[in-house]
């Protein structure tokens, strides 16, 4: 059974740290894996993506120098460090996997799997 199971939201104060993880089971570990995040009323929107093959990885601008994807094979684990975190983060975020080569990370229909979602609010 594909599966994707995220964890490690809450919340914090402005500044404040967060680890989200994502455990993957089944044939849902990469090529290409990525979280997302969806605030109320406004489009998911891509936060950071890796190829879990080379480890090679992306960011959005709003979240670069801020965010950090990581993984751990031997857990077919994804993780995001969320640092310096601000109002405007709250949201729901979300992991993806599935993704094929070549395609646009950020694109939510790049990705055949997702997870239920994990919350993250951000206070001022």
């Amino acid at each position: 059974q594909v599966q994707l199971v995220e964890s490690g939201g809450g919340s914090v104060q402005t500044g404040g740290s967060l680890r989200l993880s994502c455990a993957a089971s089944g044939y849902t570990y990469g090529p290409y894996m990525g979280w997302f995040r969806q605030a109320p009323g406004k489009e998911r929107e891509g936060v950071a993506a890796m190829y879990t093959g080379s480890g090679v990885s992306y960011y959005a601008d709003t979240v670069k120098g801020r965010f950090t994807i990581s993984q751990d094979n031997s857990k077919n684990t994804l993780y995001l460090q969320l640092n310096s975190l601000k109002p405007e983060d709250t949201a729901m975020y979300y992991c993806a996997s599935g993704g094929a080569y070549g395609a646009n990370w950020a694109a939510p229909n790049t990705y055949k799997y997702w997870g239920q979602g994990t919350q993250v609010t951000v206070s001022s």
